[in-house]
């Protein structure tokens, strides 16, 4: 069989069998608190990961990197952070602040610092709102989702980050 021939017949049989083309590999840094981490649930239910396994479904060759913290994490800690939760090839930030502390008294200022970062560094910056979170089923805590609060935050945040990594090609 000649080389083009034989490229051709494998070309089509992928598309036969429905494989996705894979994009080239890059990083999604997820950044924020205890909703970030997955607090309370086992590790590959937070949303980070699920976030990781919904777009490789999709096709993209892409790691999330949970860069959430456990607990009580302040924007100013995140800000403090950012740099080494980021690599060469991320492309794209999750960010997800955490609720309003008394101790986070320069929470808006602290945020614009994270988005300018990025920005410099021609990294997307997508921000999960805080009131996203009541749309979810929660722990009984209630304030932390349940696995499948996570799962239904994956999916929400799936096409946004797609959209993300296509302006980042």
């Amino acid at each position: 069989m000649k080389p083009f021939t034989f490229l051709f017949t494998a070309s089509l049989l992928s598309l036969y069998l429905g494989a996705a083309p894979r994009a080239h590999a890059a990083a999604v840094v997820a950044l924020g608190a205890s909703q970030t981490y997955g607090h309370g649930v086992s590790r590959g239910e937070d949303y980070p990961s699920q976030l990781e396994k919904m777009l490789a479904q999709k096709g993209y060759a892409v790691t999330v990197k949970n860069a959430g913290s456990y607990s009580g994490e302040t924007t100013a800690s995140m800000l403090a952070r950012l740099d080494s939760a980021l690599s060469s090839d991320t492309k794209v930030v999750v960010f997800q602040p955490g609720r309003v502390r008394g101790s986070d008294t320069s929470r808006s200022e602290n945020v614009r610092s994270i988005k300018q970062k990025l920005k410099a560094l021609h990294v997307a910056f997508i921000k999960i709102p805080n009131r996203w979170f009541k749309d979810f089923p929660r722990q009984s805590d209630g304030q932390h989702l349940t696995a499948n609060g996570y799962t239904q935050l994956a999916r929400r945040l799936t096409p946004m980050v797609i959209r993300a990594l296509k302006t980042r090609d």
